[in-house]
């Protein structure tokens, strides 16, 4: 794509989607895209994967309730094979589905445990800069007592593929510190065309798993890998952490809620009362119900519960300390 790409263009939103609790993630995620951005022109796609023989169980989107109510929402499901990773690393189908999205337009992918609250056709979007999701921990790499640190590591990894380290650093941040180096959740990114992004994605994605170079010895890549490649894709395309400002995505017009106990343990008044509101239709709670965490946590008040044990103006600083504490009054659903 050009260097002409103007924010406001018109772009495409995909997700995964797969049968068990993605599917019913991936219906209350297009609920929320129609019922808070009823002005987005772009195509929904709902990626699936086939079965074969990289799945231990047929993966594919084939409930016959979720399907009907996803037509109903105007969804587009677009099969693909999985050639790459399937079982062993079901993080790989937000690699592998990019070959399969329409060429040349720009994209943007979320986790099917997303929420749009507001409208994204305000996002300003520049799609020949990429970004992708800087809410996250610092949970790559972990540097051994004897091995390289963080600085050592990532090095290597941008040295593996020939691209310039020191303009990807972030130098307000101190040496060491992982915050320093370009890190995301792979919740959200987005980019100018999927197919070149997802080529890239995937040739580090392979190349670090089979290839690892010697500075990763004692890293673990499950479940990271498509984290440790996402910042080297994002940065050899041009984009970064600043590229879109702050407050959008993850904040006023998307929640990446993980699961229902964190959302109603963690997230504003405002996301929770848009996922009720979204959820209350009865011909879509017909069919959420069937999975048991949204059926119990909103529809049979059991979220409330979860939500008195905490402050949200106050929580614990670790996300481990919140599931504990959700878990040890028997309220984790998953």
């Amino acid at each position: 794509m050009g260097g002409d790409m103007k924010m406001g263009t018109s772009f495409n939103i995909a997700i995964v989607a797969q049968a068990g609790r993605l599917s019913y993630e991936a219906l209350l995620f297009a609920a929320s895209l129609r019922a808070c951005s009823p002005d987005f022109n772009g195509r929904l796609i709902l990626a699936t994967p086939k079965d074969g023989p990289l799945w231990e169980r047929e993966p594919t989107l084939r409930n016959p309730a979720i399907l009907d109510a996803l037509t109903r929402l105007e969804a587009e499901i677009l099969p693909f094979d999985s050639t790459t990773f399937g079982s062993d690393y079901p993080y790989g189908n937000k690699i592998e589905m990019l070959a399969h999205l329409p060429e040349g337009e720009p994209f943007v992918f979320f986790d099917s445990d997303t929420l749009i609250t507001g409208d994204v056709t305000k996002v300003p979007f520049d799609f020949d800069r990429p970004s992708a999701s800087l809410r996250r921990e610092g949970t790559w790499p972990k540097p051994t007592l004897y091995g390289p640190g963080h600085t050592g590591i990532w090095k290597s990894l941008y040295d593996k593929f020939g691209l310039d380290f020191d303009s990807s650093l972030d130098l307000t941040q101190p040496e060491g510190y992982w915050q320093r180096h370009l890190y995301f959740n792979a919740g959200f990114f987005y980019g100018a065309c999927p197919r070149e992004f997802g080529a890239r994605f995937m040739h580090y994605a392979r190349a670090i798993r089979d290839d690892m170079p010697d500075a990763l010895i004692g890293q673990t890549l499950d479940p990271w890998l498509d984290q440790i490649a996402l910042p080297l894709v994002i940065h050899s395309f041009g984009g970064g952490a600043d590229a879109l400002e702050p407050g959008w995505l993850d904040g006023q017009t998307s929640c990446h809620y993980r699961t229902f106990p964190l959302l109603y343990a963690r997230e504003s008044d405002a996301v929770v009362a848009a996922l009720e509101e979204i959820a209350a239709p009865n011909w879509l709670k017909k069919v959420l119900k069937g999975y048991e965490p949204i059926k119990r946590m909103v529809y049979q008040g059991k979220g409330a519960k979860v939500r008195a044990l905490f402050d949200q103006d106050n929580l614990p600083r670790r996300e481990q300390q919140i599931r504990n504490r959700i878990k040890s009054n028997g309220l984790w659903l998953r």
